[in-house]
């Protein structure tokens, strides 16, 4: 559903959007060579632009309201979605047109920035619309997270009763590294995917880096040759395909959890935004209005 809404109704809406594109230029190429005043926002030609671009930013707004009316019979959430991208995306070239690109540290200036950075979040999200998912689903295997996660919790729970039955440098080891796994965490930790678990190495001092449960599969493999008893060996070697499973598990979660954090990130920078422009546009006509 989500790859068809460029294509909704044929790409009805990328039409309406070229065409107003054609009409904007043809109505700012009016103003050139056409008298004394250059091409600006205070030329009736601008005041035009700069009202077809207010209603645009406004219209656009509504989309999360209509969204909300399950009831409304307005068109479908999904035609205003795409009118949403292509028009949004010819607010750009609608509101440089209206201010003919002359910027200066101003509030209407503000405002075309923060329309801009609106408009770069909004690309972003349909990006992340059309292409996340299937890499999530690609990701997981087929199944949920809630799936993932009570694998996890049973191969905790049987390397726990494992490792009760080692030695105590063993059983610290082990046992550290479950109690000192990191999984989520801080919004930056959730989008960048790192790993910040940690492990108590024998020999004790601070605990070291265990990236991917890598350290302390490395000291079970290191061990395994080592070891004077069959038990010992069939220990080891149950503990290392274990860690070796929970690896793998906690990649997926990890690389899970980034991916839909991307998929909603942009929302925390979009809907914020609006309500920034929508003042600074207000503003921008108030005084307009009063010093114009």
């Amino acid at each position: 559903m989500r790859t068809s809404l460029l294509a909704w109704e044929g790409r009805k809406y990328l039409r309406w959007a070229l065409l107003l594109g054609v009409v904007s230029i043809l109505l700012f190429g009016s103003q050139i060579g056409g008298g004394a005043q250059p091409p600006n926002g205070g030329t009736w030609q601008g005041y035009v632009l700069g009202t077809i671009g207010a209603l645009l930013i406004v219209w656009l707004s509504m989309l999360g309201v209509r969204k909300r009316r399950y009831a409304s019979t307005l068109g479908t959430v999904q035609g205003w979605t795409s009118a949403h991208v292509y028009l949004g995306g010819i607010l750009l070239l609608v509101a440089t047109l209206h201010c003919a690109a002359q910027f200066g540290w101003n509030v209407h200036t503000l405002a075309y920035v923060l329309m801009c950075v609106l408009i770069v979040s909004g690309f972003y999200g349909l990006y992340a619309s059309m292409h996340l998912p299937s890499r999530v689903a690609e990701n997981n295997g087929g199944r949920a997270r809630e799936v993932w996660l009570a694998e996890l919790v049973d191969l905790d729970t049987a390397i726990h009763d494992l490792a009760e039955g080692s030695d105590a440098e063993l059983q610290g080891i082990t046992i550290s590294a479950l109690d000192m796994t990191r999984l989520g965490g801080s919004s930056w930790q959730q989008l960048s995917a790192r790993d910040y678990s940690l492990v108590q190495l024998p020999g004790g001092g601070r605990p070291v880096a265990n990236p991917e449960q890598a350290v302390v599969i490395d000291h079970l493999a290191r061990r395994i040759p080592k070891a004077q008893k069959t038990s010992e060996a069939e220990l080891l070697n149950e503990l290392l395909a274990l860690f070796g499973r929970r690896q793998v598990i906690l990649h997926r979660l990890r690389r899970d959890i980034r991916l839909q954090g991307l998929l909603k990130v942009w929302l925390l920078l979009h809907i914020p935004l609006t309500v920034a422009l929508m003042v600074a546009l207000l503003i921008h006509i108030i005084s307009v209005f009063i010093y114009w």
